[in-house]
């Protein structure tokens, strides 16, 4: 093996010598005679296993290597005091300092220097350097975590992260990651602006609901008095039809973002994006479908705890932001619910801009087929 040449680790054993043998040993077993009697599946649940013990070993190896060399840096006085952000010295060094850590591939410790002052909390450079987390969860966890909470239950992400990170984070651990995850969105998109744009681009909005099923305590004051008045708060697995439950709690989510124009035709819409219209109508040969519009400086916001109208007039907010003259088009993409067109034309008249509503095809099929029946019998 090649020789550390830094100066600060003369005399040091191979740092990954534990990493190594994890190594070896792993690929030892699957060279044994019995591994020759395992089935793939086998196979795979045992490399998911210790490949990850033998991952988490090599980031335990490299976390040692770190601490043993700003140990030695401090050591043979390579390392000048630190000084915090309010100016004072830390003059004072303490070795061995420990701190647990949360990673996609296990648990690790991480030993770094203490810098210490009187009458103010201890700095660790090394945090610092590596970008640790107040909390023990690794970014890379709490990203993983955040991911898997979104497709469904938290007992799933729970269940997805311990398969394929190890018992790593409780179920209740991923509840607070996730809803840590979700408190830098407003800050994100403080901090970002959109690049300016020509009165040609397109400026689109865009505003949708969904109901939350609410424990009782959790609806609104006006939900929360019809469901009573209903009988609605006794939770019953099954609904009869028609029957409203009272259950829920409108989250609105909105955006905005800028687009170019982008001209197409009916099949550019609703032929597959791979396909090749035969023909083409009019003798003229194959027509390829044209590409859509295409979103740039997306904004994003969302809310179950402030109203529709709120979140509304922050779309608003941040379109006049992006045009506050109304020299651009505004074009408003919406579901079909007319509380929520009214809130869109009101906030839009109130402001004195012009706004073109696209209501969502999806939505208004919905009317078209109830429109049809009227001519035409219902199937069975």
């Amino acid at each position: 093996m090649q020789a550390y040449d830094d100066g600060l680790l003369a005399g040091v054993p191979d740092p990954f010598c534990a990493s190594r043998a994890a190594s070896d040993a792993l690929a030892a077993t699957l060279g044994s005679a019995e591994a020759d009697g395992w089935a793939h599946d086998q196979l795979e649940d045992h490399l998911q296993a210790r490949g990850r013990e033998v991952l988490r070993r090599l980031l335990q190896d490299h976390l040692d290597l770190r601490a043993v060399r700003e140990q030695r840096a401090v050591g043979q006085g390579r390392v000048e005091p630190v000084t915090d952000a309010d100016g004072i010295c830390h003059p004072t060094v303490e070795q061995g300092h420990r701190r647990q850590l949360a990673t996609v591939s296990g648990k690790v410790v991480v030993v770094r220097c203490a810098w210490r002052a009187d009458g103010t909390r201890n700095l660790y450079p090394a945090d610092a350097a590596l970008n640790l987390p107040d909390r023990l969860h690794s970014h890379g966890l709490q990203r993983q975590a955040a991911t898997e909470a979104v497709r469904g239950s938290f007992e799933a992400a729970h269940a997805a992260v311990v398969g394929q990170c190890g018992n790593v984070a409780g179920k209740r651990q991923i509840e607070q990651l996730t809803v840590g995850a979700a408190g830098d969105i407003d800050a994100f998109y403080t901090a970002s602006a959109p690049q300016p744009c020509t009165d040609a681009t397109l400026l689109v909005l865009s505003v949708d609901g969904k109901g939350v099923v609410m424990r009782s305590e959790g609806l609104r004051e006006a939900t929360r008095k019809a469901a009573q008045a209903k009988g609605a708060n006794t939770y019953r697995t099954r609904l009869a039809g028609g029957e409203k439950s009272g259950r829920k709690r409108m989250a609105t989510l909105g955006t905005v973002y800028d687009a170019d124009p982008a001209p197409r035709r009916p099949h550019d819409v609703v032929t597959p994006a791979t396909a090749t219209i035969e023909g083409g109508g009019g003798g003229r040969g194959d027509r390829r479908r044209r590409a859509g519009p295409k979103a740039r400086g997306k904004w994003l916001t969302g809310s179950v705890a402030t109203t529709s109208q709120q979140v509304t007039a922050q779309v608003f907010d941040q379109a006049t932001q992006r045009d506050p003259a109304h020299r651009r088009t505004w074009v408003v993409l919406a579901g079909g619910a007319r509380h929520q067109l009214g809130l869109i034309r009101a906030e839009a008249k109130r402001r004195g801009v012009a706004i073109q509503v696209l209501v969502d095809f999806t939505h208004v099929l919905e009317y078209l087929w109830k429109a049809a029946w009227v001519r035409h019998e219902a199937p069975p």
